[in-house]
């Protein structure tokens, strides 16, 4: 179920009312309904899959928990093991064997050396395999005990605001909240709402706006000015921020309304003065992740040069292929790598060499920019053409008729001004200037009141599916 579609609409209201009308011990099974139900909107026989590796987790937690140190290993190695063997079957199957084979067709003449597989990609494979695999690490750690309710375990790896796109909870975190009995509290709820409008605001009036153009030109940048491709490029980094920390703020606004805090998951990326400070700012869960699980066990930074710029390679290269089984997204990934291992080397070389703070956002946000090109494009050929018709002289400059739908792209912009406007207001101006939660009543409701208004009126409602639910 897509949150920017009439159906969830109907259903948030009805769960959420259930919810606090209900017996509050039976709170966790309604929930667990209903986020089977919306999952199982989408494809309902992977919901099979889902409940296989939920079972296996939380059987896997019981056993690490009361196991000898060496067993407490095996079974961990298993959870992990089953987690990226779903991820490997259903996401990078095909991918390593096109690969395979376009290799033994160039060395063995056989071009056809295995076949693909039809399989459909379950929503959100990547970040509930993700949260499970924090579960079963953390007791194992010794930092939470193992879940004796089954009810709940599903719930923490199944709860629909998070369940497709993140954040990815911890279990010390969440399990937890799943436990208590929450009363109601109005200003939680409202805080949620306004969440929720603000969030609908980035997803239907800018990224989806901005969409339109960005999948016009990207549609053939054979064809295309450089000014419409720098366009499109800028186009696209505020469209995938918008859409994706639009999600965010739905899946927080919703939790918060059932008394439930998610973690959050954006803070104001596009003004980070540093990749490294980007990478604290962008999909906060999914880079604690990689660095708590796997980034940290390898050495972190305190190792030899070398064994730095490998970790950090190693972390941003498998980041790009979990967001997706192309090249692109590991070129992607590796660039983000090399970016930091450059900002490494800059800050131990010339450690007095500092540039104001604005030159720095507007660097950072370039290199972000640039590698969004391979993250958009469908193949390592289109970016690559994207690249040398901007920097190629001879590409026209300015093509009539690239520009003619003036008011998409005059409200593109004005929804583009209104997002950045808000983050630099609420990074360096937090206590003033509030709208949405402004002490003054009138002024909080005047500006939810225009917010639907706008959702309505500008608002592109064609069921566009969220970017990272394909992840």
């Amino acid at each position: 179920m897509l949150f920017n579609s009439f159906p969830f609409i109907i259903f948030f209201i009805s769960v959420t009312l259930g919810y606090y009308f209900i017996n509050p011990k039976w709170r966790w099974l309604l929930m667990l309904a209903a986020s089977c139900y919306f999952y199982a909107f989408l494809i309902p026989a992977y919901l099979l899959v889902l409940f296989l590796i939920i079972l296996i987790d939380y059987s896997a937690g019981i056993l690490i928990e009361s196991a000898n140190k060496k067993r407490k290993k095996i079974y961990l190695g298993l959870s992990i093991l089953t987690n990226l063997t779903a991820l490997a079957v259903f996401k990078y199957h095909n991918f390593f064997v096109e690969n395979l084979n376009l290799v033994s067709g160039y060395f063995l003449n056989h071009s056809q050396l295995l076949s693909v597989w039809k399989l459909a990609l379950p929503v959100g494979l990547s970040f509930h395999t993700f949260q499970g695999m924090s579960y079963t690490i953390e007791v194992y750690r010794g930092n939470h005990k193992a879940e004796r309710a089954f009810g709940i375990y599903a719930l923490y790896v199944m709860f629909y605001p998070q369940l497709v796109a993140g954040p990815i909870e911890r279990p010390q975190k969440l399990l937890p909240q799943l436990h208590k009995k929450h009363q109601i509290n109005y200003d939680a709820i409202a805080a949620g709402l306004k969440w929720m409008l603000w969030g609908y605001f980035m997803k239907v009036v800018v990224a989806d706006r901005l969409g339109i153009y960005v999948d016009y030109v990207y549609r053939d940048v054979n064809v295309h000015s450089r000014l419409a491709l720098l366009t499109a490029v800028f186009f696209y980094s505020f469209q995938i921020y918008c859409d994706f920390a639009g999600y965010s703020l739905i899946a927080l606004g919703a939790a918060k309304v059932l008394g439930i805090e998610l973690s959050p998951n954006f803070k104001h990326p596009y003004l980070a003065r540093s990749m490294r400070i980007f990478w604290q700012r962008w999909n906060i869960t999914l880079s604690q992740w990689f660095r708590d699980y796997l980034y940290f066990p390898m050495g972190g930074s305190r190792v030899a040069m070398s064994k730095y710029v490998f970790n950090i390679l190693v972390v941003f290269i498998l980041s790009g292929l979990w967001h997706g089984a192309n090249w692109t997204f590991i070129v992607w990934g590796l660039l983000h790598g090399l970016f930091l291992v450059f900002e490494y080397f800059r800050r131990k070389q010339f450690p007095g060499f500092i540039l104001p703070g604005f030159v720095n956002i507007i660097f950072t946000f370039l290199l972000v920019s640039f590698a969004w090109i391979f993250f958009r494009a469908s193949n390592i050929d289109e970016a690559f053409i994207v690249l040398k018709r901007i920097f190629n002289p001879h590409t026209e400059g300015f093509i009539s008729g690239e520009f003619d739908e003036r008011a998409l792209l005059v409200y593109s912009a004005l929804g583009l001004i209104f997002v950045a406007g808000n983050d630099i207001i609420s990074e360096y101006f937090p206590r003033r200037m509030q709208f949405l939660h402004n002490p003054g009543t009138g002024i909080r409701l005047t500006t939810c009141v225009c917010l639907v208004l706008i959702i309505m009126l500008f608002g592109v409602f064609d069921g566009s599916q969220f970017i990272y639910f394909q992840f």
